[in-house]
């Protein structure tokens, strides 16, 4: 296990126990960090590798919070859990979908959503454009530096999830702060290009990489 690049070894607390929490807990213990799962029913879970409690112990030790929820259980779940996230830095993955896969918030983001629902948290919103599969370790699933977004209001939590993401295998150089939380809708609402070009393809696991045109 290599010690991580960035930041001390931290604590992440990932709330949610599907396919992208696991993978963002993968990529974390990778680093050398300390995982911690937060379940509704976490004496259900001895089958993650790593501990399983409530989701309000996971958060009270957590140096970094991870909300990993499934579609539309994150607002009312993280809502409830106001007082213990006052003052965490929030790494919102989430997208709310309805029933027929159109976004639940179309004119806003969950992002948004959260922030003004948790204005003591310190929501940061990234890794919602790519699938779990290349969440970490971009570079060894691509073969190629590819691109991955960031949006929130405070600077010091966008440092923390930015030096985080390092551990996960985004270089700096990869990482694109798109500025304040409202930009977290251009994030979410990718979700509608995402799933047409995976349909297209028959294959999810792809990404993107920003160019710009090179100066003469």
């Amino acid at each position: 296990m290599r010690p991580p690049r960035n930041v001390a070894a931290m604590r992440i607390g990932i709330l949610g126990t599907g396919h992208v929490g696991k993978a963002i807990a993968a990529g974390a213990a990778a680093a050398g960090h300390e995982v911690v799962f937060g379940s509704r029913t976490p004496d259900t879970r001895a089958d993650l590798g790593h501990p399983a409690v409530s989701h309000a112990a996971a958060i009270a030790g957590s140096d970094l919070v991870v909300n990993a929820l499934t579609s539309n259980a994150s607002l009312p779940t993280l809502t409830a859990l106001a007082a213990e996230l006052d003052g965490k830095v929030l790494l919102d993955i989430g997208v709310d979908l309805t029933a027929e896969l159109g976004l639940a918030h179309p004119n806003s983001s969950l992002g948004e959503k959260l922030q003004a629902a948790l204005p003591g948290t310190r929501v940061v919103k990234s890794l919602c454009t790519i699938d779990n599969e290349a969440m970490a370790q971009p570079l060894k699933t691509f073969g190629t530096p590819t691109t991955i977004f960031l949006s929130g209001e405070d600077a010091a939590a966008k440092a923390v999830v930015g030096a985080f993401l390092e551990d996960l295998g985004w270089d700096r150089a990869d990482q694109l702060d798109l500025g304040g939380i409202t930009t977290a809708r251009g994030q979410e609402h990718f979700a509608l290009l995402f799933m047409a070009v995976g349909d297209a393809l028959q294959n999810y696991t792809f990404n993107f990489r920003l160019v710009t045109p090179q100066a003469p």
